[in-house]
């Protein structure tokens, strides 16, 4: 089915077991998120939330909760807007087989927007942001989130819509120094699209108008995240899944989306920003507060009847991770046009998605009669740690393509197929002083951090234990040791207290070890403060350990060493202990926890929905 708006796919997902109403009044401070995030861990449906306290507007979530449920929404226009996509990234396959294309040339001129003519679109009103549902998701929350928006801006030197940047920065709309009703928050970083605008018009000595679009078809909230081939438009792309042009007018200057739920526009003025957040983020901990960009409210609109859309991220997996996967479908083998070489990228989402990457290519530098080591990989390595999103990772594992069934995807097999075959003296490669992720503070400051890269290729040069190894058992102030899985061992130390101290923490831990005999069949060992929480499942260990270090800071080694610069070691130390500096973990509620049990009940909304008992883990 193709939406016009955002009650035709709710009223559509219901028809078929999709989505549950909540009829009972649910209070947006916390307890709309935490309900979210139990159905959600359940693999439960969305939710029309339709008596929202102190707001008129009912609110939507968990639309994307299942890749399932995604693809069900775009049914009808999935796999023509995989072929456009396809096309834009390889346009040498539709030379050589046009007849297979000619629906796609199509498709996409049905998808350029229309300007509407008029003013205000029939059924909108003009409203104020505190009307609309404030929804606070965590309890050091800074206040009111938009978590699903589509920020519209235009080139101040070539304005038009199609040189426009659709892009999902979070809005701020209440809370720290903000005056409701007049201003927001918009969190972006300068090398987006928006901050390139926002550049320009600075220069010009100008403000930028900003348009917020919430809701509309389910297409114009997955537009904002696609990572588009360039030239393409994310509002044609908007059309092009949605299966209908994006319509929209001008009032004021501003950009208005007539098939949106709200409309909130503005202006941000050169060098104006106020203190954002804290947020609970993807990674699983706060983002604290810092100065963004902060938008004067021109004018705020609604759509009768009109339905907030929202959703709430915390420790992965959440409902962005069906988004990673809706568009890694929908955009193929992109990566693969873009960097020669490459068989895969995978960007771990129980990781946080943008820490740690594993990555399979190509291997044909080193000729027969040498040893196999790493040198088209490092090649590929580069090359992916400087294109788009991927150049936030800190740790990318790469693995030349000699197995027909390694695949990034079984990320135990990965993990035991490269640690089999790494060299610890050659194949570690760091990159310092460089960018990280805004929301990552395990660096040395904000944006600011360091990489590197495991590479391994060849036969396999050591054998992983399947058990703790004895020489890491007894091990004074290090205890207790845990199998991670084969080849990683878990141990727990003191306390971090600053970086002044851990030279002598991991100098105690070398000398226990070597002390020892070796340890050939560990290659890995992560210090942490809670060795049980770390073992527990995979997705513990990929959480804390690349969430909470900084690779030039807390990746240390037995027997470490430098040869003309480079390091290497016998056995990896990956120091992950919580440090001061780092932000805290999210940790839900219990009084909520408790209260939002009556939605649960017998006889309540969502009586038939399992509950899950937590919805996230501190893991300290």
């Amino acid at each position: 089915m193709r939406y016009s708006n955002l009650e035709q796919c709710i009223i559509d997902l219901e028809n078929h077991g999709h989505l549950v109403r909540i009829r009972e009044e649910v209070d947006p401070h916390l307890e709309m998120a935490a309900i979210h995030l139990n159905v959600y861990a359940a693999g439960g449906p969305a939710l029309l939330f339709e008596n929202v306290k102190g707001s008129k507007y009912r609110a939507v979530s968990n639309l994307f909760g299942t890749i399932e449920r995604s693809k069900f929404i775009f049914r009808e226009t999935f796999e023509s807007t995989q072929n456009v996509i396809g096309v834009r990234n390889d346009p040498i396959k539709a030379l050589k087989n046009p007849f297979n294309y000619i629906g796609t040339g199509l498709s996409a001129l049905k998808a350029l927007p229309i300007k509407q003519s008029g003013g205000l679109p029939p059924g909108f009103q003009e409203i104020r942001i505190s009307d609309m549902p404030l929804i606070k998701h965590w309890k050091e929350d800074g206040g009111a989130f938009v978590t699903l928006p589509q920020v519209y801006s235009e080139d101040p030197e070539k304005p038009g819509i199609m040189n426009s940047n659709l892009g999902m920065y979070r809005v701020q709309l209440s809370g720290n120094d903000y005056e409701l009703d007049k201003e927001v928050g918009v969190h972006y970083q300068i090398h987006r699209g928006i901050g390139i605008h926002q550049d320009k018009a600075n220069k010009l000595g100008q403000p930028l108008k900003v348009s917020c679009f919430i809701g509309g078809p389910p297409a114009h909230t997955l537009s904002a995240v696609m990572p588009l081939p360039e030239g393409m438009s994310e509002l044609t792309f908007a059309g092009l899944l949605a299966g209908r042009h994006f319509r929209y007018s001008y009032i004021d200057g501003y950009c208005i989306s007539h098939d949106a739920d709200f409309v909130i526009t503005g202006e941000i003025h050169p060098g104006e920003t106020k203190p954002e957040g804290p947020f609970g983020d993807h990674l699983g901990y706060y983002s604290l507060t810092h100065p963004f960009p902060v938008m004067r409210v021109h004018k705020v609109y609604a759509k009768h009847n009109a339905i907030f859309p929202f959703t709430v991220v915390g420790r992965p997996p959440q409902e962005d991770t069906s988004f990673g996967e809706l568009i890694h479908e929908l955009t193929g083998g992109a990566i693969k046009q873009e960097i020669p070489g490459v068989k895969e990228v995978h960007a771990i989402d129980a990781a946080g998605v943008h820490p740690l990457l594993f990555a399979i290519g190509s291997e044909r530098y080193t000729p027969y009669e040498q040893v196999k080591r790493p040198a088209e990989l490092l090649t590929i390595a580069n090359r992916i740690l400087g294109t788009g999103q991927l150049s936030l990772a800190k740790y990318l594992f790469i693995a030349a393509e000699e197995k027909r069934t390694l695949s990034t995807h079984h990320i135990e097999d990965f993990l035991t197929y490269l640690l089999e075959r790494i060299d610890l003296h050659r194949d570690i490669h760091f990159q310092t002083n460089t960018t990280i992720d805004t929301l990552d503070y395990s660096g040395t400051g904000l944006n600011t951090g360091s990489k590197v890269v495991f590479a391994a290729v060849g036969d396999p040069i050591r054998t992983l234990c399947k058990e703790v190894p004895d020489a890491l058992h007894g091990l004074r102030d290090y205890e207790p040791a845990r199998l991670i899985m084969p080849g990683i061992v878990a141990i727990k130390g003191p306390a971090f207290t600053s970086y002044a101290s851990v030279e002598q923490d991991i100098r105690k831990l070398c000398e226990g070890v070597r002390d020892r005999g070796s340890l050939a069949s560990c290659p890995m060992i992560v210090l942490c403060d809670d060795s049980h929480f770390m073992s527990a499942t995979i997705d513990n260990f990929l959480w804390a350990t690349f969430t909470r270090s900084n690779p030039s800071h807390d990746i240390h080694g037995v027997n470490g060493y430098y040869e003309h610069k480079h390091w290497g070691c016998d056995n990896v130390i990956i120091d992950a202990r919580a440090k001061p500096h780092q932000a805290p973990p999210l940790v839900p509620d219990p009084e909520v926890e408790t209260n939002i049990r009556r939605f649960f009940a017998q006889g309540a909304s969502l009586s038939g929905v399992p509950i899950s008992s937590s919805s996230s883990t501190p893991g300290r």
